[in-house]
């Protein structure tokens, strides 16, 4: 069993910075390849980015290419999403996701995830 708590969320201005974290509750973190996911108001559930238990392999949507950073510390139990130079469209309700084995960009491959952080971007 997993268990995910997101943290960092809030409101900032378009060219803003946030950094996003998500603490994991499991015995041994480097097991699970993790993933970061958003969902904005009446849209589907997005993949934002993932990177591998020992964080070798990392893949990151178009979309936020160059302006997200994902990273993880197996000694510490934690994932983080550094989000640089932010714009409207990256509002959401940002998720955390593990699942065992290799980086997924699918959100249905994902067994564990937290309740979910918001992240607004004012224009």
């Amino acid at each position: 069993q997993v268990q995910l708590v997101e943290s960092g969320g809030g409101l900032v201005p378009a060219g803003g910075s946030l950094r996003l974290s998500c603490a994991a509750s499991v015995r041994t973190f480097s097991n699970y390849a993790m993933g970061w996911f958003r969902q904005a108001p009446g849209k589907e559930r997005e993949f934002v980015a993932t990177l591998s238990g020992l964080a070798r392999v990392i893949s990151y949507a178009d979309s936020v290419k160059g302006r997200f950073t994902i990273s993880r510390d197996n000694a510490k139990n934690t994932l983080s999403l550094l989000m640089n130079n932010l714009k409207p469209e990256d509002t959401a309700v940002y998720y955390c996701a593990a699942k065992f084995g290799g980086i997924a960009m699918t959100s249905n491959a994902y067994i564990y995830w937290g309740q979910g952080t918001q992240v607004s971007v004012s224009s």
